[in-house]
């Protein structure tokens, strides 16, 4: 019987426990029945180190997301998989509160902890704790996002291309001309990059014009709904949107449906089901998504942070996982994750 517990403050722990990390052998691997090709040099291969597994604890943004859910899911599965069925996992959700976080990760660290596994709410704000938690011996592994404080590993897709490839596709869809609204998130090193690989691409068309791009949606389907609700009274005619994620871009198409607006097109990130859903219907505004991998990064995660307890080190720290864009033309092979 799975073991997560999904906690949402201060946690008091005995013991602790939680990781994510993204499988690779410059291969392809499987974590949801759809194959996603990884490639990276970081790979380590079999453990055969001699540490037990006892715990781990994962802090994540925030687990009204599917997208952090199915990351715990895979963490708790690869860390019993490593350690056996005693290991203790715990996946605790920020709400991306900075407060909140170090609180997490003050108590994965009292409680002895093998490895924690972080998810930043703020990739500068947390580098204290981060510190604190190296000090006292506890391996550190930055997921999805990037964290400072000596994280011993960072495993994130490649968030920038990520942003570069959704909207290279509205710039061809568009043929090089119209008015496109970003729709933000929390300020966090991953949603940067994406924004920073989406202006990167759109900044090479000068009939592109980008009418907002700071409203901050939360990565949430209600922020996306309350801030494309604001966009479409405020803007007569838009021709695309570039959501920084899915559960803001499901919620933008619930904002058009909702106002009765057509015009454009929605482009997001991570390959949700829902999305894949949405894409997949006949009449959806919404076209295309980035994919991410949140099973294969969570285990990688628990993968690399074990061989580091056992004294094995990644040739490279930073693992970055490619993406695929998914849209109504190879929809019918993805299933999203």
């Amino acid at each position: 019987m799975k073991r997560i517990l999904l906690i949402a403050g201060i946690l008091g722990l005995a013991v602790v426990g939680c990781t994510n990390g993204a499988q690779n052998d410059n291969s392809a691997i499987n974590t949801t029945g759809t194959n996603t090709a990884i490639n990276t040099s970081a790979e380590t291969k079999t453990v055969t180190g001699n540490r037990k597994l006892r715990a781990v604890g994962f802090t994540v943004g925030d687990l009204s997301n599917p997208f952090f859910v199915v990351m715990g899911q895979a963490v708790e599965a690869e860390a019993k998989r490593i350690g056996g069925k005693d290991v203790t996992v715990i996946v605790a959700s920020s709400a991306y509160d900075l407060n909140q976080q170090a609180n997490q990760i003050e108590n994965f660290t009292a409680a002895n902890a093998d490895i924690i596994v972080l998810n930043a709410a703020d990739k500068r704000g947390i580098r204290p704790i981060v510190e604190n938690a190296k000090r006292a011996g506890r391996i550190v592994i930055a997921v999805d996002t990037g964290a400072e404080g000596g994280v011993d590993a960072t495993i994130t897709t490649n968030n920038v291309q990520a942003g570069e490839v959704s909207c290279k596709y509205i710039a061809d869809r568009l043929k090089g001309k119209g008015n496109v609204v970003i729709v933000n998130g929390p300020p966090v090193d991953s949603v940067i990059q994406r924004i920073t690989g989406c202006e990167n691409v759109l900044s090479k068309y000068p009939d592109i014009k980008i009418l907002s791009k700071n409203q901050n949606a939360e990565g949430s389907r209600d922020g996306g709904l309350r801030v494309m609700s604001d966009l479409l009274t405020t803007f007569p005619k838009i021709d695309a949107v570039f959501a920084i994620n899915d559960p803001s871009g499901l919620g933008a198409e619930l904002a058009a449906n909702q106002a009765q607006r057509r015009e454009f097109f929605i482009v997001g990130v991570d390959g949700a089901p829902e999305a894949i859903t949405a894409i997949a219907t006949k009449n959806s505004l919404y076209a295309a998504t980035a994919t991410q991998n949140p099973r294969g990064m969570a285990k990688k995660a628990v993968q690399v942070g074990y061989d580091i307890l056992n004294g094995k080190k990644p040739s490279n720290p930073t693992i970055l996982i490619p993406v695929k864009l998914i849209t109504k033309n190879n929809i019918s092979t993805e299933k999203g994750w």
